[in-house]
């Protein structure tokens, strides 16, 4: 690695833990960070998730810190997550890179899109719950589309658990224990396929664990206006980069 791909990656990896502790959305960035840095489309895809796996784990242990520790319904939950988690990560570690790269260039639109756009989780929650079976389909193809993609999957988890009956503060301490679980079974199927470039992982692993630490404990009025402008030029420029609009 070239030394300005260091500093990129670990400060992009800094800001999109920030990112995911606030809300969710930061492999919108980091995935394309990762090509920046020549990593090829899917090894990216698979690299992304170590750094997944040391920010998930940053935020668990600060909610656990925090006192937080209701996990009232994971067990419905984990289940089908873990088992889309595998099935999509082994059908994403297929395509060839080119064809991974146009295929997340696609996903980063609308996944901003209901980043920018956060429904009322409180008001879904209000809402009549989902019966068990409808439960399960959902949080398998939630675990299929993390295990294959991941960008924007805590999002997506928030709003189902909402509408799975749990809370707002249990639904993000399940969620982040959930994006670990599922990513921990997801990550293997990368290594094996060969899909992990160590060397990067690991820097942008070490930025999007000291993002997490920040964004979990620090708190700063108009932090979040200042950051989603970031993000969404950074999407777009790194979207019409992957779809091939530009050089």
């Amino acid at each position: 690695m070239e030394w300005i791909h260091v500093v990129v990656l670990f400060g992009g990896g800094v800001v999109a833990g920030v990112i995911n502790a606030m809300a969710g959305g930061g492999s919108l960035l980091t995935v394309p960070l990762l090509v920046f840095a020549d990593v090829p489309g899917n090894t990216a895809n698979g690299s992304n998730r170590v750094g997944v796996l040391a920010n998930s784990l940053t935020a668990a242990s600060t909610f656990r810190r925090l006192g937080v520790r209701g996990l009232g319904g994971i067990g419905r939950i984990l289940g089908p997550a873990i088992v889309g988690s595998l099935v999509g990560s082994i059908v994403i570690s297929q395509l060839a890179d080119d064809a991974f790269e146009q295929a997340f260039g696609f996903v980063m639109i609308p996944i901003l899109i209901l980043s920018l756009r956060r429904p009322d989780v409180e008001a879904l929650a209000e809402r009549p719950q989902w019966p068990t079976w409808l439960t399960t389909v959902i949080f398998f193809g939630i675990g299929v589309y993390g295990g294959a993609f991941q960008a924007g999957v805590g999002l997506m988890l928030i709003v189902a658990l909402s509408r799975a009956g749990v809370d707002l503060v249990t639904a993000n301490n399940i969620k982040v224990i959930v994006t670990f679980v599922f990513t921990v079974f997801a990550l293997p199927v990368f290594i094996i396929a060969g899909d992990v470039d160590w060397a990067p992982a690991l820097v942008l692993a070490v930025g999007l664990a000291t993002g997490g630490y920040i964004g979990a404990r620090v708190t700063v009025a108009g932090g979040e206006r200042v950051i989603r402008p970031v993000l969404v030029v950074a999407v777009i420029i790194f979207s019409g980069r992957l779809l091939g609009l530009y050089g």
